[in-house]
């Protein structure tokens, strides 16, 4: 596609989609925002007067079957991603899909396969946004062996916030919605593949701390999605990394990852987007620079828009980063119900 104008359709115009998503595709040039279909029409009616968006349907299939619809933002809940996405892309649109691809990696599969099958159009991926702004420094320091051979990581993740037995249900309680997604476990592990590779085997255990709540009417729901995860995995590259994803860690520390290798250590602290480090012969970490053309951000619909129009190749985040993460929620689903170690399955 060259540079005519891109003409977008939200399926799904929930908090990131306006807060982010609608925005952002805004500031990009020759881009029209023409249709938006949420999860009743008067929603997508609020949204639209409040965007500018030229048109509300009440159902999203109408809208990927819209002649005037070059590409779709999917921004509903996981449980609607695949069948959305392939809709999307057997009416011959580009697709930019919320973060949690799936439900389980089955879907994820069939959302690649479709994919694959239209090699014309750009399907993306909504990148995890906690560490895009250090991901190439670090990534960088590892490649020219700052640390040596990595031997173990650790990483936790941690809402740091007391746990509230009568919080209503939240999608992300919600099986049926979220599906194998849990906590935030599927995106820091999309960024951990970035620095590090992914994983070959798994050892989990999971915690359901409040097994019953309470839905917006009042009915009651058991809770199927852990509330706290440990696993313990080993990489591909055969370092040994333990993963603590919590929702009951109150007072935890700040989310963090410790890099431990042959010849140095690194250490990312999330919420400061801030990495420091020390090498062999140094006795304390140092805080390390990351300079202003690598602490990039987010760019997610520039890069969608520019992919689209072939100036680039979309690298945050591919369908396939998208399945592997899947393959790691399925393989720490497995582990946790089996006791035992699994394998994560490959591509």
């Amino acid at each position: 596609m060259t540079d005519t104008t891109l003409r977008v359709g939200f399926v799904g115009a929930g908090n990131n989609t306006r807060r982010r998503h609608i925005p952002g595709f805004q500031k990009q040039p020759d881009v029209d925002l023409v249709a938006v279909a949420n999860r009743t029409k008067e929603s997508g009616e609020r949204v639209a007067k409040e965007f500018g968006v030229a048109r509300v349907y009440a159902d999203w299939r109408d809208l990927v079957r819209a002649r005037d619809v070059d590409a779709v933002c999917v921004g509903t809940w996981p449980d609607m991603h695949c069948e959305i996405t392939l809709a999307a892309l057997e009416h011959g649109k580009h697709v930019l899909c919320e973060a949690r691809m799936a439900m389980d990696a089955a879907e994820g599969r069939r959302m690649l396969a479709a994919a694959r099958r239209a090699p014309h159009l750009v399907a993306q991926l909504v990148p995890a946004p906690h560490t895009l702004e250090v991901d190439a420094t670090l990534q960088a320091l590892l490649a020219e062996g700052y640390a040596g051979e990595v031997l173990a990581v650790e990483l936790q993740a941690a809402q740091g916030r007391f746990l509230d037995r009568d919080e209503p249900l939240h999608w992300r309680h919600d099986a049926s919605l979220s599906g194998l997604n849990v906590l935030n476990m599927g995106i820091w592990y999309e960024a951990m593949m970035r620095w590090l590779g992914p994983a070959h085997r798994v050892t989990a255990m999971t915690k359901i701390a409040v097994p019953r709540r309470r839905d917006a009417t009042g009915a009651w729901h058991d809770v199927r999605v852990p509330d706290h995860v440990d696993v313990l995995a080993q990489l591909q590259s055969g370092a040994v990394a333990h993963l603590r994803f919590s929702a009951v860690t109150a007072l935890a520390p700040p989310s963090e990852v410790w890099i431990f290798g042959s010849e140095g250590t690194l250490r990312l602290e999330a919420d400061a987007r801030r990495l420091s480090g020390a090498r062999r012969g140094e006795d304390a970490l140092r805080e390390i620079p990351i300079p202003a053309d690598r602490r990039i951000g987010w760019r997610v619909e520039e890069e969608f828009v520019s992919a689209i129009r072939g100036r680039e190749t979309v690298r945050r985040t591919t369908f396939e980063d998208g399945v592997r993460y899947m393959e790691f929620t399925a393989a720490v689903a497995r582990s946790a119900a089996l006791g035992q170690a699994v394998d994560v399955t490959d591509l």
